[in-house]
């Protein structure tokens, strides 16, 4: 059995590329129910008003020659109209569908709904393979297609999610985020985790490709020893980025300017990284939902962000790619 996730992998696991399939980007969405994010977590009282919002989002990608990975979850693939939405986009070949297990609202729900067991990893393990087989049983049938990616909800893996993984025959993993810290409030702590795609078991089965999150600044290579040194002065980050000595920029139009976000794939690229994994979650489609898009004005904002940061990818020479082309590029020897 593969070791827990939750641990930094050992420098041999790094995976490679086959040569010609050089940097590229991956455009993963957090596709899941309306809900307060100030509020406690409950299992009812959500919504899936901004799902009629993903129509226009997919033509935007398609005119932008992007093919999402929309990771799903339960509330999401039991909507007919997010079924019928995206099952046609990846039935035409320009969408991918994955899972994304947000334990709260997936059944069976048999644990207490709070903080802690937001995450799936904190579950007892046969409650967390049970939703999570539930929720690909799903997507399978309603997609009529075999998801081959997973998210943990609030990247909430656990120390025996591998094996799940595994056994479901799931060849990719995102639920990593490197250089976050969630501990303190419950989650997993990935400050350790490297940024580039590596294997999560010997048999180089499982593949785990990091949301990328990079250190930008002149003191960024003492990035790590900086942010253990921020839990104890709290302030201590904010300084370093006001002073631009150092600061963390993840790939996401939620809560990145889009200037950031040039910067942070500046390192990515001169770092070499394969794969330029972007994220955000599909209720800041609609405005309302989530705390980065309140307005018309954010959701153009967001809108903008993509094409500004996929217009310089492209002059950088880095192409969009998708997790079928991922399975048959990286090298298991």
């Amino acid at each position: 059995m593969p070791g827990s996730m939750l641990d930094p992998p050992s420098a041999s696991s790094r995976a490679q590329f086959a040569a010609g399939f050089g940097q590229r980007t991956l455009l993963t969405v957090d596709t899941e129910e309306d809900f307060d994010w100030n509020a406690p977590f409950s299992a009812t009282g959500y919504g899936l008003d901004h799902v009629m919002r993903l129509r226009k989002f997919q033509e935007f990608c398609e005119g932008i020659g992007v093919s999402p990975v929309y990771l799903v979850d339960w509330p999401i693939v039991m909507s007919e109209i997010a079924v019928e939405m995206l099952g046609d986009a990846v039935k035409r070949g320009k969408a991918e569908v994955g899972i994304q297990l947000h334990p709260w609202v997936n059944p069976p729900k048999t644990e207490e709904v709070n903080a802690f067991n937001s995450y799936a990893g904190n579950l007892p393990h046969e409650l967390e393979r049970d939703k999570f087989m539930r929720l690909r049983a799903e997507i399978e049938k309603r997609f009529t297609t075999t998801p081959m990616v997973y998210r943990a909800g609030r990247y909430g893996l656990g120390p025996k999610s591998a094996g799940m993984l595994k056994d479901a025959g799931v060849a990719i993993d995102t639920s990593v985020r490197s250089l976050f810290d969630y501990s303190a409030g419950h989650g997993p702590d990935y400050s350790g985790h490297p940024l580039w795609p590596y294997w999560v078991d010997q048999e180089r089965a499982l593949l785990e490709l990091p949301v990328t999150s990079v250190y930008w600044g002149m003191l960024r290579k003492q990035g790590a020893a900086i942010q253990r040194l921020s839990r104890k002065i709290p302030q201590l980050g904010g300084l370093m980025s006001r002073l631009s000595l150092l600061e963390r920029i993840a790939l996401t139009p939620e809560g990145v300017t889009a200037e950031e976000a040039l910067r942070g794939i500046d390192i990515a690229v001169d770092d070499g990284l394969p794969v330029l994994v972007l994220s955000f979650h599909s209720p800041s489609l609609e405005p309302g939902h989530t705390p980065y898009v309140r307005s018309e004005d954010d959701l153009d904002a967001l809108y903008e962000w993509f094409r500004r940061v996929y217009a310089y990818c492209d002059t950088l020479k880095v192409r969009p790619t998708t997790i079928a082309e991922i399975m048959e590029s990286v090298v298991a020897d």
